[in-house]
């Protein structure tokens, strides 16, 4: 979905003791990957491996850029006409130490920013696990949660499998109930490199190959590999 290379953080804290993230990609602005206009974040490194997921490059824990929480912090907070930030990748639980201090770094600045995240694993499973996913949760508005199934695959809002559901954990967005539970498409986005990317839940199984083999005929390329951000 994208392309990050760089090196490799294990862990919410680096060896100073800093909070710090081993980031994907981020996307400024989004309207297809939750409520509103939203910043993105892809965090790096995911233990599970769904058949036919659609960012298989940010699956393993090397690559990715190493960000700290107080420098992520400073880029959503400087983008002031997003409503929150959704967090992806990857799976977020697996930096929820780390994302949760995150959230609370923006909020103190921006306490209206709203909070969503993707994950593979169920909510009730998140909920029974260690406090840093339970610190996690307890941040977040919205969790799409469960694992990708292509067999189940469905055009839904925001999600890509019929098995994953969109999860409240606050009154924010409470009117999503009532709203047609129907995809929100993808979008293209221009790098400041000149590159080119998208974001968003694809409308069906073997989306991501096709399209970028239309791509590639029409003579653009769709950067997949890991790089590093400037």
């Amino acid at each position: 979905m994208t392309e990050v290379r760089g090196t490799t953080v294990t862990g919410a804290t680096g060896t100073t003791g800093v909070p710090r993230l081993s980031v994907a990609r981020r996307l400024d602005h989004c309207t297809v990957l939750g409520p509103g206009t939203r910043a993105v974040l892809w965090v790096q490194g995911c233990p599970l491996r769904c058949r036919g997921c659609v960012a298989a490059e940010t699956l393993p824990f090397e690559g990715g850029t190493a960000h700290t929480v107080d420098e992520l912090a400073d880029w959503l907070c400087g983008l002031p006409d997003v409503e929150g930030v959704t967090l992806s990748g990857g799976e977020p639980f697996s930096q929820a130490a780390g994302l949760a201090a995150l959230l609370d770094a923006a909020r103190a600045r921006r306490p209206d920013l709203s909070a969503m995240a993707y994950s593979g694993f169920r909510y009730e499973a998140l909920r029974a696990g260690g406090p840093d996913r339970r610190a996690l949760l307890r941040r977040l508005d919205l969790l799409v949660d469960g694992p990708y199934v292509a067999a189940r695959h469905g055009s839904l809002r925001w999600r890509g499998s019929a098995n994953q559901r969109i999860v409240a954990l606050t009154g924010r967005y409470a009117h999503l109930a009532a709203e047609p539970d129907t995809s929100a498409g993808v979008e293209l986005s221009l790098e400041a490199d000149g590159s080119l990317s998208w974001a968003g839940v694809p409308p069906a199984p073997g989306f991501r190959e096709g399209f970028e083999e239309q791509l590639a005929a029409r003579g653009f390329v769709l950067h997949t590999r890991a790089r590093r951000e400037a």
